[in-house]
């Protein structure tokens, strides 16, 4: 073997012997393990990164990730709410009625859960209830959130007149809940 070819095996002969040794190449002396990458700062909330990508129009994502924050946090009022939201978003209205009844049953004052409910229910075309559901939505809120109230308004308009057929598509509004405010998912 050359001198030349010996000075570079060297060094990589030597780091492979003290990675192999008892306290490996770690800072912890009584690790046995190699070194690894630096830590991860703390994590990003899942329902966070879920209400980013429901604002980006990526329903599945963000129902994978209030999935992945159900199983962090358990299923709270906020979680199941925005898990019921997304399956509305995708379409699927009896898993997110199911879900929203459970947000429901959880916290039976949260306003954005009963919203999102009455939406699910005109969806459904089951007006009386959803009528229902958007007043006590709007009694919860105090008639502070005009998206609520034209919902009810809405609702109402087409329990009056069960051939009521707005000149647009509906524009109901989802309402949900980060860091304590209500922020608004329409379709305009």
């Amino acid at each position: 073997m050359s001198p030349r070819l010996a000075g570079k095996l060297l060094p990589i002969l030597f780091c492979l012997l003290a990675a192999c040794s008892a306290g490996g190449l770690s800072s912890d002396k009584g690790s046995p393990y190699a070194p690894g990458t630096a830590t991860r700062g703390a994590s990003v909330d899942g329902l966070t990164v879920g209400h980013r990508l429901m604002e980006a129009g990526e329903y599945e994502l963000a129902l994978k990730a209030y999935y992945r924050a159900a199983g962090r946090q358990g299923a709270t009022v906020d979680v199941l709410s925005a898990i019921g939201s997304a399956n509305l978003k995708l379409g699927r209205l009896g898993q997110a009625e199911r879900m929203l009844r459970r947000a429901i049953e959880e916290d039976r004052t949260f306003v954005p859960a009963w919203n999102n409910l009455g939406v699910v229910l005109m969806e459904k075309n089951e007006v009386p209830e959803a009528a229902r559901v958007f007043q006590t939505a709007y009694a919860l809120d105090s008639g502070q959130s005009d998206s609520i109230r034209e919902n009810l308004r809405l609702a109402l308009a087409k329990l009056k007149n069960p051939g009521y057929v707005e000149e647009e598509e509906p524009n109901y509004a989802l309402v949900r809940r980060g860091a304590g405010e209500y922020l608004l998912l329409t379709k305009r």
